[in-house]
Parts: structure tokens; C-alpha cells; sequence
């Protein structure tokens, strides 16, 4: 049986005569399909007959040599080029990768800080405020980065949501906040007492404007670059590295601390202000532990023998 060679330097001429494709290009695809034929040689069958099955396993075979789902999904396409280019110069009268869906990119996990190092952060942060001088320079900054960590971390707010924040967006005694999101899109977040605290105190040392926190800059708002910076700064005094730190982190930790003490992960999709809750469940790894926990002590078919 063949083992496609010809077949393969024939697309590979298409390729750089047609398509001008680069060397590098070139190189890539034949090595990629050299890769794929001897597969095919292994499983018994050829360029010319391999269906959607040998296809599929092919890249079961790369999942399971450890490639990443982008290097794959690479692979792949190179393959459907191929099998495309056979169909169109009449070496097959069909094209197997045609519905063979793309792996697709593992979604990394989230950076999350426990509660017990947002605890230390927040902890810091209030303390520095209440130390730095009543008016002007530090004091002022230390008392916004206390304020706006807390706002943070009970709101799970977007680092650019949380810095253009006006000050008509606080409701009922700061019981709420009205927060316009990605799309223009409109959500009410409630506060913590203690973020409630932090923002009426901050309010009540604030001149006329529109911001909750008001920068000289044209935006006439503090930018998100200056806020990550003391974020990191203040993360760097509590112990916890900047590389581990961020406003996104933050938001991160409040939505996983909250599914960690049980919240509905509904709840906590309105409260991120996520259109589609297949976004907010990328947090549902932090639940795992939860669940096998209340599996183990819950189940009737685990209760001890003798127990009912």
C-alpha cells in the first residue's frame, strides 16, 4: 500500500506554487503529515481510505503523546488542507476530516488566593489607611487602595468597572451598587458591611465630581495601571507574591470563595455580570473538594454500619 508520499509532495507543490506558502510553512506541513501518514501505515490504511474514525483516532493519539490541543488542532488543520486538496484533484472522492471537530484549548484555571491571604490583604490594607495622615498624599492613597480592595472583593467587580465606578452608582446608603458592565449591560451588586464602611467613609472625604475615585488624568478616573500597582505593591507587604496577584486575582477569589461556602452558581454569574454561565464555570474546580466531602457525610449508603 502507498504510503501517500506522492500524494503529500504533491500538495506540498500546490502549497508553494498556488499559495506561496513559506519554507518554514512548507516544512511544517510535511513534517506534520509525514506524521499523520505513518500513522495511517500503522493503522492499516492509507491517504486514499482513511475515514473519520482513522482521522479521530489520530488525534486521540496525539492527546495521548501529550500534545497540546493548540499544537493538535495545528495538526489538524494541515491534515484537512490535505485530505481537501485530494478531494479537489480527484484522489478521493471525499474529505474524512470533514466533520472532525478541532480540539480545543484547555481553559487554564483561575489564580486564586485563599481566604485566608485575602484576609492578611485586606487586614494590611485597612491598617496602613487608619496609620498613614488624616489628609493628603499617602494617607489619601492608602485610604483609596483600602477602600477599592474592599469594593473589590465584595463585588467580584471588573478591575475597569471598578475605577470608572461614579458616585451616583451608589444606592441606598451604599447598600448597593448599580455597575454598568461589558455591552452597557446593568447589574445591582449588593455590599458587605464592611465594604459599606470603607466606601461611606471614603465618600465622605471626597470634593465635587463624578468618580468614586477621581485622578487628574484626561479619563478624569484612576486608571487600571496605577490601582494594580499598589494592589501588587501591598501584596508585596503582606507576603504574597506579585505574580500571584492582580485586580483580575481578586474578582477571582470572590467568586470562588462564594461557591466554596455554597452559593448557587447562577447567583454568581449575575453577581460577575457574565452573559453566559459557562464562563462563570471555570470556577467550579474550587468545588470539587465540597462535593466529594458532602458525597462522603451525606450519601445514605455511606453512613457507618450500625448508623441510620
Amino acid at each position: 500500500m502507498s504510503g501517500g508520499g506522492a500524494q503529500i509532495e504533491a500538495f506540498l507543490e500546490m502549497m508553494s506554487a498556488e499559495r506561496g506558502a513559506a519554507t518554514n510553512t512548507l516544512i511544517a506541513y510535511a513534517r506534520d503529515l509525514a506524521d499523520y501518514s505513518g500513522y495511517l501505515q500503522q493503522s492499516g490504511r492509507t491517504v486514499h481510505d482513511a475515514d473519520r474514525r482513522a482521522v479521530a483516532g489520530y488525534l486521540a493519539r496525539l492527546e495521548a503523546e501529550g500534545l497540546s490541543p493548540r499544537s493538535a488542532a495545528r495538526r489538524l488543520s494541515a491534515v484537512r488542507q490535505f485530505h481537501r486538496f485530494l478531494l479537489s484533484e480527484g484522489m478521493r472522492a471525499d474529505d474524512p476530516t470533514r466533520i472532525v471537530a478541532a480540539p480545543k484549548p484547555r481553559r487554564s484555571l483561575p489564580k486564586v488566593l485563599s481566604v485566608a491571604e485575602v484576609d492578611k490583604l485586606l487586614t494590611l490594607a485597612e491598617s496602613e489607611a487608619a496609620a498613614e495622615a488624616p489628609e493628603g498624599g499617602a494617607g489619601a492613597a492608602a485610604r483609596r487602595l483600602n477602600v477599592m480592595i474592599e469594593l473589590l472583593y465584595a463585588t467580584g467587580l471588573r478591575v475597569s468597572e471598578l475605577v470608572t465606578l461614579r458616585r451616583a452608582a451608589v444606592l441606598e446608603e451604599a447598600q448597593y451598587l448599580m455597575v454598568v458592565g461589558k455591552g452597557g449591560r446593568e447589574r445591582m451588586v449588593p455590599l458587605t458591611d464592611r465594604a459599606r464602611d470603607a466606601l461611606l467613609a471614603w465618600k465622605t472625604r471626597l470634593g465635587p465630581g463624578v468618580f468614586l475615585f477621581p485622578a487628574d488624568g484626561a479619563a478624569g478616573h484612576l486608571s487600571r495601571q496605577v490601582f494594580a500597582r499598589e494592589l501588587k505593591a501591598l501584596g508585596a507587604r503582606a507576603g504574597i507574591a506579585s505574580t500571584r496577584l492582580s485586580p483580575h486575582v481578586i474578582r477571582h477569589a470572590f467568586a470562588s470563595h462564594l461557591l466554596q461556602g455554597g452559593a448557587d452558581l447562577r447567583a454568581v454569574q449575575m453577581l460577575l455580570g457574565h452573559a453566559d454561565i459557562s464562563t462563570t464555570q471555570i470556577y467550579t474546580h474550587v468545588l470539587d473538594e465540597r462535593l466529594r466531602e458532602l458525597v462522603e457525610t451525606r450519601h445514605p449508603l455511606n453512613d457507618p454500619p450500625g448508623e441510620t
